[in-house]
Formats: structure tokens, C-alpha cells, sequence
């Protein structure tokens, strides 16, 4: 039976099916174990070499039966499986996430995979959203989780199941009489991301507005299409801005830009050069400094910017910022 959620898992493939290798990132939940299961229906006669990993961090002291669950499962799939385990386990939610993903992408540059897979739904960008916005994130932290997102020049993440609801989830894993486990780490309110799921978002709909999922999406759509706009003017900004030789930026053409525009460029320049992400708070400082406080000589409308490992930002060999 071919059912429109197939339909609609399918066409979220079509951006995979020219790749080689796929790795997919499984939690054990019912959204991974669904996603593996549909992935495996979907590929399993393509040549497409599909890997699975695990991140186990011990958690619970059920751990190891959770991995024997995952590895019955994995069995009966095309897909190969490796497990990592982490035994650091006094992690804070956001620390985990931070090594969760330094370990998947390690794992993905080692063993040459330029696409990852992760299982994130609907629900999942509705809360992303939600937290993003608690912690008074920008434009780029709200529009975040997206359908494919590069991370850098050779490896991308990939959500075929983003347009997917957590029914429409639980409906497939019925489907196909799939054995879910229940975390219970799920059901800890001492964690942000439950509080929002358990008690906050159904909370708004209850009381403020039955479709404020909806409606949230609605606001990302535009907010997302705002950002990309953005983008394109900060890249054009950038290329007419830089030095033709030195790793500098024309100041003097800047301070005639738009302060989003000025601090997106600054934030490009560093992360272009250096690698490195900079808080708004320091490309004000940048701003705040006049050029007529440079020598005047040749370069004295070109700020040259270098990173000294000191946490200095360098103008010249002339002035340090803190």
C-alpha cells in the first residue's frame, strides 16, 4: 500500500538520490526508527552506500539493552551500524548537543560522507523555534532548521522527515509495526526541551490559540526568505568591500551601510579568514572606532584585521580592542 506519506517522503529524497554515501543520525526514538525504516524501503535497491550511528551517553542504566534494541532493529535493514559511546556522563543538555554533533561530523569527514540524515520533524522546528526565541536568538537562529543545511563546503544535513508531524510519525511506525522504544529521559521535566514539549506548547493551545504551530510556521516561512535576502546583499556587501590583497575591509564604504549589513560582513570577514564567530557587541566597538585615528598613509581607509590568539582583535600593528 502506497500511501501519500510515502509520497511525500519520497519527493523529500530526490535532493539525496545523486549522492554515494549516506549517513544517517539515529536517537533510538520513534522518529529515527522510522526514519531507517523508511530510508531502508526507499534505497535499499539504489547503490547508495547507507551507514547508521549511534551516540550513547549512558544516561541510563537501561543503556546497553537500548543499544541491543537498536542493533535487532539495524539487522534486518541493508543499512550498516556503528555505535559510539561517551562516558562523560554529568553533560548539561547543551553540552551533550555540542558534543552529539562534534562527533557526527568528526565520524563524517573520516569516513568521507558529504550528506547527514537526522530525523527532525515538524514538531521538532516548532520547538526549536520556541527555545531559539527564549534565548533571544537573531533571524539566523529562528530560521535554523531547515529541509537541507550546509555545514561547511563538503558536508550538508539532511531532514526528509521536517514536514513530517509527530502523528503522522506515530501513524507509520503503526504502518509497520515497528518496535519503539520510550526513553524516559523524554518525560524529564528538568529538561528545557520537555518542559516546552509536555507542558508550555500545549499550554498555547489550549489557551492562547489551537494553531499556534501553524501559525509559528507561517512566521518562519517569511522570516526565512527575509534572512536568505539578507544574505545575498551581506555576500555582494563582502565581495565589493574586501581587499584586493591584504585580509582587509573598506571602512569608509561600510559606514555608509545599513548596521545589519555592516555587522553580518564583519561577522563573514572573521569567519571567512579566521574561523571564528564574533558577538555583536564587538563589531559595535569596531564601528565606534573613527578612521581619522590611523596614520595617514596608503591604507588609511582599509581596516586590516588580524587575530593575534590573544582574544585581540589587531588594526595595522596601531590600536588593540579588547
Amino acid at each position: 500500500m502506497d500511501t501519500f506519506l510515502h509520497k511525500k517522503f519520497r519527493l523529500n529524497l530526490t535532493s539525496l538520490i545523486n549522492n554515494k554515501k549516506l549517513l544517517i543520525a539515529i536517537s533510538g526514538g520513534q522518529d529515527s526508527i522510522c526514519l531507517i525504516n523508511l530510508i531502508n524501503e526507499q534505497l535499499n535497491k539504489t547503490k547508495i552506500k547507507i551507514e547508521a550511528i549511534y551516540i550513547d551517553h549512558q544516561w541510563e542504566n537501561d543503556a546497553f539493552i537500548r543499544i541491543k534494541h537498536l542493533v535487532n532493529i539495524m539487522q534486518k535493514t541493508m543499512i550498516s551500524f556503528c555505535i559510539y559511546q561517551i562516558k562523560k556522563n554529568t553533560l548539561s543538555e547543551a553540552e551533550a548537543r555540542k558534543l552529539r554533533y562534534k562527533t557526527l561530523l568528526k565520524h563524517a569527514h573520516k569516513q568521507h560522507f558529504k550528506t547527514i540524515i537526522t530525523g527532525h520533524n515538524y514538531d521538532d522546528q516548532v520547538e526549536t523555534i520556541i527555545h531559539n526565541l527564549i534565548r533571544g536568538t537573531s533571524i539566523n537562529g529562528i530560521s535554523n532548521l531547515t529541509n537541507i543545511k550546509k555545514i561547511n563546503n563538503s558536508i550538508s544535513i539532511n531532514r526528509p522527515l521536517i514536514n513530517f508531524t509527530k502523528a503522522e510519525i506515530k501513524w507509520l511506525c503503526k504502518y509497520y509495526f515497528l518496535p519503539i522504544w520510550s526513553d524516559i529521559t523524554n518525560y524529564n521535566h528538568k529538561i528545557n526541551r520537555n518542559r516546552l514539549r509536555h507542558e508550555f506548547i500545549p499550554y498555547l493551545k489550549n489557551f492562547i490559540n489551537p494553531k499556534v504551530d501553524k501559525q509559528l510556521q507561517k512566521f518562519i516561512s517569511l522570516y526565512r526568505k527575509d534572512n536568505e535576502y539578507i544574505k545575498q546583499c551581506t555576500i555582494k556587501l563582502y565581495l565589493k568591500s574586501q581587499h584586493k590583497h591584504f585580509i582587509a575591509l573598506n571602512m569608509s564604504l561600510l559606514n555608509k551601510q545599513h548596521i545589519t549589513l555592516k555587522i553580518r560582513v564583519i561577522q563573514l570577514h572573521f569567519f571567512y579568514h579566521f574561523n571564528k564567530i564574533i558577538d555583536t557587541n564587538t563589531i559595535i566597538n569596531i564601528f565606534n572606532f573613527k578612521i581619522m585615528h590611523y596614520p595617514n598613509n596608503i591604507h588609511s581607509k582599509q581596516l586590516t584585521i588580524k587575530y593575534d590568539y590573544k582574544n585581540q582583535w589587531v588594526y595595522t600593528n596601531f590600536t588593540h580592542i579588547q
